[in-house]
């Protein structure tokens, strides 16, 4: 565990408050990527009512076994909230939980994928505070922008920091004095145009400015490709259409769908491409100077709620 000493397996946290920008596919793909790159992978299903992700992997058994073929099948688990009586109590049962399940599977696994809900929840806070890395997918708009921060004018600018965002720089910090440790927090743009257009790139170069502001690492998720949907039925993911037994013929969209894949693991596992961010007091407002983007591990405990600007 990256907080527990012994744990050896990482976590990773698919999270945001947005439904449909493809959190659940983007967690199975990084599941299977990595199982088929030879690691030990456990996931977690935060999100019992709608559980997207567990109906993923059960597909993927009923497929592998009507069809009589091996395919890399995770340790999943879908986690259900406390029903204690008050709501102390019951936030005080689900992270102890939570942390005891986590500690169990990385102890025998080399990664933990977590799937947050949708939605602001205490489970999902909690999960962000425990994550080595935080992939944040967004839709490729200025409309989803808004997930990360108010941006309002023409042309476009950076108006204060949006809510989410506020909840992402909370978690940081308790994690900073919790253990000293820091999360790696990737946006990753989803659902791009095959087309170069000028919104995409002025989308583009928008994250891009956001990222040194706020902090995060800003990479390339997945195209917009019908294979994607069509796939969940099965439990599929592309990175199996090559499994003899799928009765799926390669073209060159899926071919491209499985680069942009390995383009994104490599992002994931690969070491940042971002400065490492200057030493600041947590107390400081929020957000941060360009190139200040992280509370400081070794700085005073005190904090503030991140501010206007």
């Amino acid at each position: 565990m990256s907080e527990a000493k012994g744990r050896r397996g990482q976590v990773i946290v698919l999270g945001n408050e947005k439904g449909g920008t493809g959190k659940s596919t983007s967690a199975m793909h990084i599941v299977v990527a990595l199982m088929r790159d030879g690691f030990r992978v456990a996931s977690i299903d935060l999100d019992p009512h709608q559980g997207t992700l567990t109906r993923y992997v059960e597909n993927r058994k009923s497929f592998s076994e009507s069809k009589g073929i091996h395919l890399p099948i995770p340790e999943h688990h879908c986690f259900s909230g406390s029903d204690a009586d008050s709501v102390a109590a019951a936030e005080s049962e689900d992270k102890r939980r939570l942390d005891a399940l986590v500690e169990q599977l990385g102890d025998v696994n080399d990664y933990i994928v977590i799937d947050c809900p949708g939605s602001d929840t205490f489970l999902a806070r909690h999960a962000l505070s425990i994550a080595d890395t935080l992939i944040t997918p967004i839709n490729d708009s200025f409309i989803d922008m808004d997930l990360l921060a108010k941006v309002g004018g023409n042309p476009p600018r950076v108006l204060g920091p949006s809510t989410y965002s506020q909840i992402v720089w909370e978690q940081k910090v308790q994690r900073a004095q919790r253990n000293r440790q820091s999360i790696d927090w990737i946006v990753m743009r989803n659902r791009l145009a095959q087309l170069d257009s000028k919104n995409k790139r002025n989308v583009g170069d928008a994250l891009e400015k956001l990222s040194q502001r706020i902090g995060y690492r800003l990479v390339d998720g997945f195209s917009e490709r019908v294979i994607f949907r069509q796939l969940f039925l099965q439990g599929l993911t592309v990175l199996d259409l090559r499994e003899e037994g799928t009765d799926v013929q390669l073209n060159l969209s899926h071919i491209a769908a499985r680069n942009e894949i390995r383009n994104l693991l490599d992002a994931v596992l690969g070491e940042p491409e971002v400065p490492k961010p200057t030493p600041m007091r947590i107390s400081a407002p929020w957000p941060p100077a360009a190139g200040k983007t992280e509370p400081a591990p070794d700085q005073a405990a005190e904090s503030r709620a991140p501010a206007e600007s």
